[in-house]
C-alpha cells in the first residue's frame, strides 16, 4: 500500500548564491491544495471573533469555574455567552472612562479567569494593545515588559498585586491605573496613590464608565492586537507584535485542517484552561474555541489539582506539554508495574494487541473496540470520560509518550509545532496516522514550507533526506519585534522567516525537529556537538524524566545532568535490593552507573559517534524548574543559567574523568 503524502510542491529548490544557502523546494499542506481558506466574511479582527459568535450563541455557555462551597471544590458555574459581553462592554468603558483609547498597551497578569479573558476582549473591542504579562516570570522580567512596550493600565490577578509593586518607582512613568481582578486593600490603595497612580477592586471598575457609552473604534485586520514578549532562554524578553489578521488566519487553517479529518469543532466542545493565556499555544486555542461557541473552563491554577477538574469539567479536547503528559505517563505505567500479575498480563496483550492493528492502518476507534471498553476505559474515565483529542505543543514529545498515549487514552494524541512568531499553529500531526508517531506532522494549510540548507551543521535541504533550518511564509507571521527592527531583519528575510529550528521531512510529508541552529559547540577534538539532537534521542530512555547535555572545547567528552523517573528509580533499586530514600538514591554511585548504562544502551542503538556519548551524570531528583530559573514557561532550558546552577557539579564530573569509553 503506498504512502499518502500531505504536502504538495508550490516552488522548486534554488541553489546557494549570492551568500545565500541553498533552499529546498517550497511545500504546503495538501489541504490547501486548492489555495489557502479565503478571507471569512464580516471577520476582520479577534473582536469579530467573539461578537459574532456572541450574536450566534448568546445562551451558550462560555466560560466557567468551580464554585467553592464549605472550603470544597463544587461544581462548575458558566457565563453565558452574552453575560460576558454585558461584562466587556462594562469593562471597555470604564478603560475608554480613564482616558485609554485605540493604540493603547494594557497588561494582564495572572492566572487564566473569566477576568482575563474579558479584559483581553475588552482591549480587542477599544482597538488596545493586550499584552500579557507572564503568570511565571519574576518582577524584573515585568518591570522590563511594562516599560518596554509603555503599559499604561494593567489588569491583575488579585494576589499579583503585590508583585506589580515591586515594579515602583520605574514602571510609574507609563503605568497609570491598576485594575485588580479581586479586591484592593486600603494599604495597596495607600500605596498606588503615593505614587500617583489609581487602583481599582474589579467591582469598582465595572462602575467607572456606567453612566459613558463609547463607540467601538474601526479595526483593520493590519492593527496589532497584541505584543506578546516571548520568554527567551538568554538576555530580556522580546516583543512579537501580532496582528488581527496573524490570528484569523491561523482560525481558518486550523478549521480547514479539522474539517478535512473529520474532527471539526462544535458549540458543545468543552475545553480545560490551565495553559498560560500569556503564550501564544493557549491563546489562539481558545479563540479557537470562543469562534465555535463553545465552553471554556478553568482550572483552579494548582496543576496538582488539574485532574481532579478534569474530572468535574470533563473536557472534549485536552491541550498540554510535553511534562504534563510525561506525568500522565509515569502515573500509567507505575499503576501498571505495581499491579497484579493477571492485570499487568491483561493490558500488555491488549496495548500490542491493538498498537498493532493501528499500525496495520485501523483507525484507533477500530483497532481493538472490546479491550477499550474493558481495558482501556478506566484510562478514558481518568480524563473524564469525554477527551477525542489530546494536542502536545511548546516542547518536543517523547515519541514512547506519544506511542503509548494514542493507545491507552482511547484519544487522538496529536504533536504540534509553531512559535509566538507564527502565531503558535504550523504543523501538527493528523488522526490515525500512526507512522507520524515522533513528528509534528505536515504544515497546516495557512502557510508555505521549506528548508534552508545549514552547510556549517552538515544539514543539506537537497540531499535525498532533506534536512535544514525550518523556513515559513504566510500570513500568520508576526509584523516584527516591537522596538528591535535589527532583530526583525535578521529573522525576516525575503518574507520567510528563520525559525532557529532544524527539521527533517519525512517521506509523507509530515516534519521531523532535529536540532537547533544555535545549539551547537565543539569539543576539544575539534568535533561538533549538535546537543539538541542528542538531549531528544537521549530523552527517549524511560527512566529519565529530562536530561541537560552539556560539553564544551575545553574538554574531550560529553557530561549530563539527568532529572531521573522517580517510578523507574525506586523499582531498579528495589529489583537490586538497594533500600534508601530517593533522595539519597540520586547521590548513589550505583544509580549513577545504571542511568549512565541506560543512556549508553540508546546511544548504541542510534548508532551514536563515540564522542557523543555520555561519560558521567549528575542526578537531580528536581526537576528543572522556572523557580530556579532553569527554564522557560514553555519548557525550553535555558542553558547559561543551567550551567551557572550545576558549575559545581560539572567540574567535579570532569574531575572524575568520565566512564571509560563504552563506544
Amino acid at each position: 500500500m503506498a504512502q499518502k503524502r500531505f504536502i504538495i510542491e508550490v516552488e522548486r529548490a534554488k541553489e546557494a548564491s549570492e551568500g545565500r544557502p541553498s533552499r529546498g523546494p517550497v511545500y504546503r499542506s495538501l489541504f490547501a491544495k486548492d489555495g489557502f481558506p479565503a478571507p471569512i466574511q464580516g471577520l476582520d479582527c479577534c473582536w469579530d471573533v467573539f461578537r459574532l459568535s456572541v450574536e450566534k450563541y448568546p445562551s451558550n455557555p462560555m466560560l466557567g469555574r468551580r464554585e467553592i462551597v464549605d472550603g470544597k471544590p463544587g461544581k462548575y458555574k458558566w457565563l453565558t455567552y452574552k453575560e460576558v459581553y454585558d461584562q466587556v462592554m462594562k469593562v471597555g468603558n470604564s478603560i475608554r472612562s480613564c482616558g485609554y483609547g485605540k493604540g493603547v498597551k494594557c497588561g494582564i497578569y495572572g492566572a487564566n479567569s473569566a477576568e482575563w479573558i474579558m479584559s483581553m476582549q475588552a482591549c480587542n473591542a477599544h482597538g488596545l494593545y493586550c499584552v500579557p504579562l507572564y503568570d511565571t516570570l519574576g518582577a524584573g522580567a515585568i518591570e522590563f515588559i511594562i516599560c518596554h512596550s509603555e503599559i499604561s493600565i494593567a489588569f491583575a490577578e488579585e494576589k499579583k498585586i503585590p508583585e506589580l509593586f515591586k515594579t515602583f518607582p520605574n514602571a510609574t512613568k507609563y503605568l497609570k491605573t491598576i485594575v485588580s481582578f479581586g479586591k484592593v486593600t486600603p494599604e495597596q490603595k495607600q500605596e498606588v496613590e503615593s505614587f500617583g497612580l489609581a487602583i481599582y477592586s474589579w467591582d469598582e471598575f465595572l462602575l467607572v464608565g456606567q453612566t459613558q457609552s463609547f463607540d467601538l473604534p474601526i479595526k483593520k485586520r493590519s492593527d496589532i492586537c497584541t505584543i506578546m514578549y516571548t520568554s527567551g532562554t538568554t538576555g530580556d524578553p522580546k516583543g512579537v507584535l501580532i496582528s488581527n489578521e496573524s490570528i484569523i488566519t491561523l482560525l481558518a487553517g486550523v478549521k480547514r485542517l479539522l474539517e478535512s479529518v473529520n474532527e471539526q469543532l462544535t458549540e458543545k466542545d468543552v475545553y480545560i484552561s490551565y495553559l498560560p493565556l500569556a503564550h501564544s499555544f493557549d491563546r489562539v486555542i481558545e479563540e479557537i474555541f470562543i469562534w465555535h461557541g463553545a465552553s471554556i473552563g478553568f482550572c483552579r491554577g494548582d496543576v496538582k489539582l488539574l485532574i481532579d477538574d478534569v474530572g468535574e469539567l470533563k473536557p472534549t479536547i485536552f491541550c498540554a506539554v510535553p511534562r504534563v503528559l510525561d506525568r500522565v505517563y509515569s502515573g500509567l505505567t507505575h499503576k501498571i508495574s505495581s499491579g497484579g500479575f493477571l492485570k499487568k498480563t491483561l493490558f500488555n496483550f491488549a496495548y500490542s494487541y491493538k498498537l498493532n492493528n493501528m499500525k496495520k492502518g485501523l483507525r484507533h476507534g477500530e483497532a481493538s473496540p472490546l479491550l477499550d471498553k474493558i481495558v482501556f476505559d478506566k484510562v478514558k474515565q481518568g480524563l473524564g470520560g469525554r477527551v477525542r483529542l489530546i494536542l502536545s505543543g511548546a516542547a518536543p514529545l517523547s515519541a514512547h509518550v506519544e506511542g503509548y498515549l494514542r493507545v491507552v487514552t482511547c484519544a487522538h494524541v496529536l504533536q504540534g509545532y509553531g512559535l509566538t512568531e507564527t502565531c503558535a499553529g504550523t504543523f501538527v500531526s493528523l488522526p490515525n496516522e500512526i507512522e507520524m508517531l515522533g513528528t509534528v506532522g505536515p504544515p497546516v494549510p495557512n502557510g508555505d514550507v521549506c528548508l534552508e540548507s545549514v552547510p556549517d551543521m552538515g544539514y543539506n535541504a537537497l540531499a535525498t533526506t532533506p534536512r535544514g533550518e525550518i523556513c515559513l511564509k504566510g500570513k500568520t507571521l508576526f509584523a516584527g519585534y516591537y522596538k528591535c527592527e535589527d532583530l526583525t531583519k535578521e529573522v525576516l528575510i525575503d518574507e520567510w522567516f528563520h525559525t532557529g529550528d532544524i527539521g527533517e521531512w519525512q517521506p509523507n510529508g509530515s516534519m521531523k525537529i532535529i536540532d537547533r541552529k544555535k545549539n551547537i559547540f565543539k569539543l576539544s577534538q575539534g568535533e561538533y556537538v549538535a546537543v539538541e539532537n542528542l538531549e531528544n534521542i537521549y530523552g527517549q530512555v524511560s527512566s529519565i524524566e529530562s536530561i541537560w547535555v552539556y560539553g564544551n572545547s575545553f574538554e574531550a567528552f560529553l557530561v549530563a545532568v539527568v532529572n531521573p523517573s522517580k517510578q523507574a528509580l525506586e523499582h531498579w533499586a528495589q529489583e537490586n535490593g538497594i533500600s534508601m530514600d530517593f533522595n539519597s538514591l540520586c547521590e548513589d554511585a550505583r544509580a549513577k552507573s545504571y542511568i549512565l548504562e541506560e543512556l549508553s544502551k540508546i546511544a548504541k542503538e542510534k548508532k551514536l559517534k563515540g564522542f557523543e556519548f555520555i561519560k558521567a551524570v549528575h542526578i537531580d531528583p528536581i526537576q528543572f524548574d522556572m523557580e530556579r530559573d532553569l527554564i522557560t514557561p514553555t519548557y525550553k532550558k535555558k542553558r547559561p543559567q543551567l550551567l551557572k546552577y550545576y558549575q559545581n557539579a560539572i567540574d567535579n564530573m570532569y574531575k572524575s574523568g568520565g566512564s571509560k569509553p563504552s563506544a
